[in-house]
């Protein structure tokens, strides 16, 4: 612990002496208009013609400072409802300007940008980017640059156009589309940027240094903008979806018909509540256009992350932010707010007898969602999501009857999010709140909690011009139901309260509510090439946060420490280069040691845009108390694990690339590898395909497979494991104009478990790793071929102690998603969707591909869902 620290403040002096230059603030004044101008991408207008037009850019990628090397000059003008921006990008080879198309968002080409921090708090950004192809990017930024939401699909309108001198752009851009203040309109931030492919040259208008801390308050300044009003937005979607599934028929079962249609319906909208405040509602939104998360075989006691897909939640979704943890790990995930909570998959299995037939719905139906975001006046940041899941119904027949069963409640959502700006935006405060309101009824309440409520505090305070931060989040939880749904919460995953070696925390059966706090602090040095952060977060083992957020797991403590150098400018072979040193240390809230490491890694990128990576992990022998899963804490062995990347140059027609990671545990408890080589081809400026295939393999010596008890003593049990997975991701992209796109995602999945060796554990915490645990003899051990059944003679006395299911596994499954997006007017799309999947799964264990391949794709018939999206915008602008 002594030598990080004294590393720290070695680290720390040198860092204060290393200050950010100050570059002056370039301003341009706006023209205002007499009448509107047609967009069309030539910027022949008589407008365009008179006047001045600015032309002093920098190069700020690959070097710094310097001149760019083609000529790019903008002008901007305004009337009473739009901005209008021309940007005439010039080329002394036009033949060279790279045009290719994509969907909207995804930038590929070169492309021309501005950027308005209208509200001019120093901290908010609206972008607004165009390909030379007419390809749109539009995103919020926020946090002063740190967080970018590319979700945000604004209305607006721009052309491009090519010219024997290069290549043009005209955009108009409705003030509905921006937010500003009443008061405040005669100044905002700005960045005009542009983007030469060929060469990956980054040109800015106002410099803003690679190892500048922040982004937005270092933008330039608009003004000229005189005698403009806020003005509210109103967009009202309607949208109608038609569709029929196909699927395998099963026999005496009266669900599994073979065939549905469905048709629904719903509205979306968008209103101004103010100009700086807007509600975003969904009445019975439908999401059949979103791709479906890749396929996983989970053999952990934790729940998977997701990230969400769906445009209604991930639009904004950094306002609604509350993270509990920090990097870019497993800790980041761990959140106030897990928006993948509304619209869940249905909590609720019933039990089922022999032949009963039970239809479950996939997903719980949202029956309406509102959205309230934005930032007053004042400087505050306000972020609020109201949602009202529908209850759902599994139906169930048993020998020609029916009865339903609740599966999902109906279930009340609340998120509330504020954050004010102090002193021009070097001080923030803020605070959460989220609520879980669930109708349960006398099966549900055992199971789900009745309510649920988190809150949290932040604080943030930026130093040395925005050099230095010091932050600190605050959260807490209290879940209420039955003594019988917190007893569930007391033995899930997150807490495994029964630990029996655990002196800290007992298990209560008669509690009916649980608290718990959690939250982190960072100081660090974010501005210059060299960087640092010292941080601790905390979990307390009471926290619970997955009725609408994301939790992992609970009971630690983690202390950080990361220092980084950024080589930014070109230097020998190298282009830009970064190198990074890690370091923590993790106790549980007994103030018991369970693990520490560090890692070693650092990327570069070559002078001939080829780029490399690679990193090494340490870790030491880790106190695990959740190997056992409710069991007392275990010693895991320490490893060892390296990783490295390698990519070509990604602006050719072909570019490969590989990724892959050996791990290495003490003992050989644990070793494990993965391979992930990649294609990707651009024939032309139209199409890309892209092939992934990826392995992974490991072998495990102690992987968990039961618990029982006999006679008041529990046996765990584990095995050695023999895992592999063989997954190829292949994805075709067709943009025939920048907006039709036609979008094809396709995943076969093949994945085996071999499990022997069968142990039980005797001593978690001896010294020697093979004291630790006792293989079961022959004697003691016995299969049953047919049953598929393991039983145990453990005091060889001739009578079965316990036994378990075979644990041998192959699951394979292919899924598949065809999207044409056609967006006819700005704000209004049809949808054309083809969802394939397949499933296959047996108890070999062996990894045969033959077999798994024709059993998955000629063993039975696919699931497949084809559906038709209209929405129509009605718009006041």
């Amino acid at each position: 612990m002594k030598k990080p620290f004294f590393l720290f403040i070695f680290f720390l002096i040198i860092a204060s002496n290393v200050f950010g230059q100050d570059v002056q603030k370039k301003r341009y004044n706006a023209t205002r208009l007499q009448s509107p101008l047609t967009i069309d991408g030539n910027l022949s207008e008589a407008a365009w013609q008179s006047g001045q037009w600015e032309d002093s850019f920098t190069q700020r990628e690959p070097y710094e400072g310097k001149a760019p090397r083609q000529n790019t000059t903008f002008k901007i003008m305004y009337d009473d409802n739009f901005i209008y921006v021309g940007i005439k990008a010039f080329d002394t080879a036009p033949d060279s300007i790279v045009r290719r198309m994509s969907r909207r968002d995804n930038l590929d080409g070169d492309y021309v940008g501005i950027s308005f921090d209208s509200y001019h708090d120093r901290r908010t950004a609206f972008n607004f980017i165009v390909t030379a192809s007419g390809v749109k990017d539009d995103a919020i930024m926020t946090n002063d640059g740190d967080n970018e939401d590319d979700t945000w699909d604004p209305i607006w309108y721009v052309k491009t156009s090519m010219t024997s001198w290069g290549w043009s752009a005209e955009m108009k851009i409705p003030f509905t589309q921006l937010r500003f203040n009443k008061n405040s309109s005669t100044v905002w931030g700005l960045e005009v940027v542009r983007y030469i492919y060929r060469y990956a040259e980054t040109d800015f208008w106002q410099p803003i240094a690679r190892n500048a801390p922040g982004f937005v308050h270092l933008y330039g300044e608009l003004g000229g903008l005189n005698d403009i009003k806020p003005k509210k937005q109103l967009d009202l979607t309607p949208y109608v979806v038609a569709g029929v599934e196909s699927y395998p028929k099963e026999e005496g079962n009266p669900f599994s018909t073979g065939h549905k249609n469905r048709l629904n319906a719903g509205l979306d909208g968008k209103i101004g509540v103010t100009n700086n405040l807007t509600l975003d509602f969904t009445i019975n939104p439908d999401f059949g256009q979103v791709e479906a998360d890749p396929s996983e075989v989970n053999l952990t006691a934790f729940e998977t992350f997701f990230r969400e897909k769906r445009p209604f939640f991930i639009e904004g979704k950094s306002i609604t932010s509350f993270p509990l943890g920090f990097g870019d790990g497993d800790l980041s995930t761990e959140n106030l707010f897990y928006s993948r909570r509304i619209g869940r998959r249905p909590q609720y299995e019933p039990d089922l007898r022999d032949n009963e037939y039970i239809d479950s719905p996939k997903n719980t139906s949202i029956i309406g969602a509102a959205k309230l975001t934005g930032k007053t006046e004042s400087g505050w940041s306000v972020g609020v999501i109201e949602s009202v899941a529908a209850e759902e119904k599994a139906k169930i027949a048993y020998e020609g009857e029916q009865r339903t069963q609740t599966v999902e409640p109906l279930t009340n959502y609340f998120v509330g999010r504020l954050q004010k700006d102090l002193n021009k935006g070097n001080t923030l405060i803020g605070g959460m709140v989220t609520n879980t309101s669930r109708q349960l009824d006398n099966v549900l309440k055992d199971y789900l909690h009745r309510s649920a409520t988190t809150g949290g505090l932040d604080f943030t305070q930026y130093f040395n011009d925005k050099n230095y931060l010091l932050s600190v989040h605050g959260a807490f939880s209290k879940v209420e139901g039955t003594k019988e749904a917190l007893l569930e919460t007391q033995t899930s995953s997150r807490h495994y309260y029964q630990r029996p070696d655990a002196t800290h925390i007992h298990l209560d059966s008669t509690r009916t509510s649980l608290s718990g706090f959690g939250g982190n602090v960072q100081f660090g040095k974010i501005g210059g090439n060299l960087k640092f952060l010292l941080a601790a977060m905390a979990k307390s083992p009471g926290l619970e946060l997955n009725d609408v957020g994301y939790l992992r797991s609970t009971d630690q403590i983690f202390q950080v420490f990361w220092m980084g150098y950024r080589f930014n400018e070109p230097k020998g072979i190298m282009r830009k280069a970064n190198l990074n040193l890690n370091q923590w240390n993790v106790w549980d809230f007994s103030g018991q040691y369970l693990n520490s490491g560090g890692n070693v890694n650092g990327y570069i990128e070559f002078k001939n845009y080829w780029s490399f990576h690679s990193g090494i992990n340490f870790d030491s022998d880790e106190v695990d108390n959740y190997i056992l899963r409710g069991g007392p804490g275990m010693i895991v062995p320490g490893g060892m694990n390296i990783w490295y990347g390698i990519e070509t140059d990604e602006r050719k027609k072909l570019k490969l690339s590989y990724f892959g990671s050996n791990n290495w545990n003490k003992y050989n408890s644990r070793t494990s590898c993965s391979y992930s080589p990649e294609i990707e081809y651009r024939p032309n400026n139209t199409l890309n395909f892209s092939l992934e295939p990826s392995l992974y393999k490991q072998k495990r010596e102690l992987q968990y497979v039961d618990e029982y008890s006999i006679n008041g003593d529990n046996r765990y049990l584990m095995a050695h494991l023999d895992q592999k997975v063989l997954s190829f991701s292949m994805r075709v992209n067709i943009n025939l104009t920048p907006d039709l796109t036609i979008q094809y995602w396709g995943q076969p999945f093949f994945a085996s478990g071999k499990y022997n060796e069968f142990k039980m554990i005797t001593d978690p915490k001896a010294d020697r790793f093979s004291d630790r645990f006792q293989l079961y003899s022959p004697n003691q051990l016995t299969y049953n071929d047919s049953e598929e059944m393991y039983y145990i003679d453990e005091n060889q006395d001739g009578t079965t102690d316990y036994s378990f299911e075979q644990p041998n596994f192959n699951f394979n499954e292919f899924l598949s998603n065809l999207v044409v997006r056609w967006e006819y007017t700005p704000g209004s799309t049809v949808y054309l969707v083809w969802s394939q999947s397949r499933d296959y799964s047996d108890s070999f264990g062996d990894f045969n591909l033959d077999r798994s391949f024709d059993n998955l794709f000629n063993g039975n018939q696919p699931y497949n869902i084809f559906l038709v999206k209209f929405s129509y915008r009605i718009g006041l602008h």
